[in-house]
């Protein structure tokens, strides 16, 4: 168990990460275009968290950048060609010590690695479409992630972001070889070294192609190919409703088999500030004892502006997932946030509290997360 001097050094690190986080004013958009109608936007974002993990029996608290949405730079051009318009893009994220690296064993930060790299891409898009290549989102990227809620700044369908390294504890006080990210997942697509191809969009319709390899990991020589669908409307009265579906296909380089995952979600706000949100998905594997797991979600949420400062959601989600660690496996995760706009410095501020309750026919102890946390963009 962690010390009162710790707990109080910790918080104070955490009041001094976010005050100097906040404390920075809005900058101007660093944004400089040229007379021919293009443009080279610089832009980003610094992530702090304060996050506390309770495996049962022992409680680990530390001041990381928030593997749910890192702190990352990046640089925008576009160019006006002809009726077409080119764009690249350059992403990376800074490779700070970050929650995706840390667990009751200690910490393994690796520091800044080419897997940071989030973009490299280059588009053209026109009348007939959007054609990319490069370093990038597959089509299926999103997809199970659909959410209007303003609470999904914290709160959406990957419950693993601040704990998914730390291992289950039976209720014996062993640690077992389970991690919360091994019980759960959302299996939404990842970023590529990828060709696509995204249609125009029709009465709210878009779809997309997709193929690509894990150019920055030499450890991975798979092929991956994707196909999806997008909706996004407003209705009368000022109803929003947007909605993905995809189906990912990852093939193995040794031949061992495909794996498959189908996965889709929804999510509709009304005009009174009310939203609820669901995703679904299942993983078809191929590999000789594999399981095939699924899961559900869903979460109920609501926004307003009760403060000057801009605007607060609040929210409540619930997870069931199914054969994720191994065949008859149960996961159930829940969680409750509220995230704070803070208009005048472009930052989100946001508490949330996360439980993981985990069953394989062994009996293990929930593990719970409270998350205080900044994002400021730039």
């Amino acid at each position: 168990m962690v010390n009162d001097m710790t707990v109080k050094f910790k918080l104070t690190s955490i009041a001094a990460a976010l005050v100097a986080t906040t404390a920075i004013p809005a900058a101007a958009e660093l944004k400089y275009e040229n007379n021919t109608g293009g443009y080279v936007l610089l832009y980003g974002q610094l992530h702090p968290a304060l996050i506390s993990v309770d495996d049962g029996e022992e409680t680990e608290t530390r001041v990381l950048d928030n593997d749910l949405s890192n702190s990352r730079v990046g640089l925008e051009l576009l160019q006006p060609f002809g009726s077409n318009d080119f764009t690249f893009r350059f992403e990376t994220a800074l490779g700070l010590p970050n929650s995706s690296e840390w667990n009751q064993l200690g910490t393994d930060f690796s520091g800044w690695t080419r897997e940071d790299i989030r973009h490299v891409d280059f588009a053209l898009a026109g009348d007939w479409g959007k054609f990319s290549a490069g370093q990038g989102s597959m089509v299926s990227d999103g997809a199970a992630e659909a959410d209007l809620s303003y609470v999904g700044t914290a709160l959406y369908s990957f419950t693993n972001d601040e704990n998914g390294g730390f291992f289950y504890r039976g209720t014996d006080g062993l640690l077992s070889d389970i991690t919360v990210g091994d019980s759960s997942s959302n299996f939404d697509g990842a970023r590529r070294g990828r060709v696509r191809y995204d249609t125009p969009t029709f009465s709210g319709f878009t779809g997309g192609i997709a193929y690509g390899q894990n150019i920055l990991s030499s450890d991975d020589d798979d092929d991956y190919y994707d196909i999806g669908l997008r909706y996004n409307n407003t209705f009368g009265g000022g109803v929003e409703f947007a909605a993905a579906l995809a189906y990912a296909v990852r093939s193995a380089d040794d031949g061992s088999g495909d794996r498959k995952d189908t996965i889709g979600s929804a999510s509709v706000l009304l005009q009174n500030g009310l939203s609820f949100t669901v995703a679904a998905g299942t993983r078809d594997n191929d590999a000789d004892g594999a399981s095939d797991p699924n899961y559900f979600y869903s979460k109920i949420a609501y926004e307003d502006q009760w403060v000057s400062w801009g605007k607060t959601g609040i929210g409540i989600d619930y997870f069931s997932g199914s054969d994720f660690e191994n065949d008859g496996s149960s996961t159930d995760a829940w969680g409750i946030a509220v995230v704070q706009r803070i208009d005048s410095i472009n930052t989100d501020a946001y508490l949330k509290y996360r439980n993981h309750d985990f069953e394989d026919g062994a009996s293990f102890d929930n593990n719970e997360a409270w998350v205080l946390g900044a994002r400021w963009k730039f």
